[in-house]
């Protein structure tokens, strides 16, 4: 008595549904994973500090005040006077920038804003990835262990029938002993269903920012599936954000060799102001103009020319991956939808059917226990299967969604 009392509070403890638990959506766990997102914040950060050297970038050169005196002595004959010996000067210098630097400077700081953007969409559309798998996952980890849990609930009425029939003479010992067994052997998989459950609940509650973890309800039914749309190659890769970071790669990098391009070219320095000398007051103007002879900004000209080819070839694979991972993504999520509809799904049913008959023709005294349990342990393990496999079509759904740009 004291062991199915046992028994019973635990089938209880992991049956019973957790009282002010969280009510959650996808939806609503993507928006808090969105709004909560250390790396998502990072992300829009990395924005602003582009947006600030972008400013800095259509800035000109400041112009230089040039305070200069010569000839001072402090000996001499005739004696030193400095208002008449001493040279004294007072002129403005300007850079003068020659070949567009500053438009070259501004565009290259434009692609690199661009860029960043486009980094915060795509670390947006892995977030909602990670966040949608660790939902599905979670919610087919949950449906499994309340599966095994009302599972364990029935078969301890059926054991209860038992042991009253022994009691009564009416079956043999060992038939208890070993619907007993085939309990307890429920019950264990209940209670691994239960710690699956608790660690993607956990998964999906640190993918949502989340520092506590409280108990939730994922109220997005397994069963639930939004339509696809059909997509050409073309529009895909026109929404995927990796590849337009990619594309936004080689503008910078474009956008960098032009500047290097302009830097080659000499910037003059004009300078215009007051001398007085001798006691006279006259006017001062220069231009220093640098020689290019051997440094003409060749080495990093060079290296912008090659970070273009590296861009390219960058593109060029990540086209290469989406294609693949799009055609992968659509064979695994037909395939499994597929398998779902037509096999698992007419599978579950028999299995159902069969348990229904076996039970039946058990209690009239038609068959004996083993059949019995063979048609218990069909029936379950086809619904853990049939669970199984509508969570990994979520999954599969989620993979195609994300590799057709879909994830916003």
């Amino acid at each position: 008595m004291r062991r199915r009392m046992s028994f019973c509070v635990s089938v209880w403890a992991l049956a019973a549904p957790s009282y002010g638990q969280l009510r959650l959506t996808l939806a609503e766990a993507v928006s808090e994973a969105t709004a909560n997102n250390a790396l998502i914040r990072a992300a829009a950060a990395r924005v602003a500090v582009a947006e600030g050297q972008r400013h800095q970038a259509g800035l000109g050169p400041n112009p230089r005040l040039i305070l200069q005196s010569e000839n001072t002595r402090f000996t001499g004959d005739p004696p030193f006077s400095y208002s008449r010996d001493a040279d004294s000067y007072a002129f403005l210098a300007q850079t003068i920038e020659t070949g567009g630097k500053r438009r070259r400077r501004v565009d290259m700081a434009t692609e690199n804003v661009r860029r960043n953007e486009w980094e915060t969409q795509l670390q947006r559309q892995q977030l909602i990835k990670r966040v949608s798998t660790a939902y599905w996952t979670a919610a087919g980890a949950i449906r499994s262990r309340d599966l095994l849990n009302q599972e364990v609930a029935g078969f301890e009425r059926v054991v209860q029938f038992h042991r009253d029939r022994v009691r009564e003479g009416a079956a043999p010992e060992l038939d208890l002993l070993r619907i007993e067994l085939e309990r307890d052997r429920l019950a264990t998989l209940a209670r691994t269903a239960a710690q699956d459950s608790e660690r993607a609940r956990i998964a999906l509650l640190r993918e949502m920012g989340k520092t506590e973890f409280p108990p939730v309800e994922l109220t997005d039914a397994l069963e639930t599936l939004p339509s696809i749309q059909t997509l050409s190659i073309e529009e895909i890769l026109e929404r995927r954000a990796d590849l337009k970071v990619s594309r936004a790669e080689i503008d910078m990098a474009r956008a960098n060799l032009r500047l290097q391009q302009a830097i080659a070219k000499p910037d003059p320095d004009a300078q215009f102001g007051y001398k007085r000398t001798a006691g006279y007051d006259t006017l001062y103007a220069a231009v220093q103009i640098p020689l290019p002879v051997r440094n003409r900004n060749q080495g990093q000209i060079e290296t912008a020319t090659a970070d273009i080819k590296v861009a390219e070839s960058s593109l060029a694979a990540v086209s290469a991956s989406i294609r693949s991972e799009l055609e992968a993504a659509r064979a695994d999520y037909e395939l499994r939808r597929k398998s779902l509809a037509e096999t698992l799904q007419p599978m579950r049913t028999r299995a159902s059917d069969v348990y229904k008959i076996a039970d039946a023709a058990y209690r009239e005294g038609g068959t004996d226990i083993l059949r019995l349990l063979d048609a218990e342990r069909l029936k379950i393990e086809t619904d853990l299967a049939y669970t199984r496999a509508m969570a990994e079509l979520q999954l599969s759904l989620v993979a195609l969604q994300a590799a057709q740009g879909n994830l916003q």
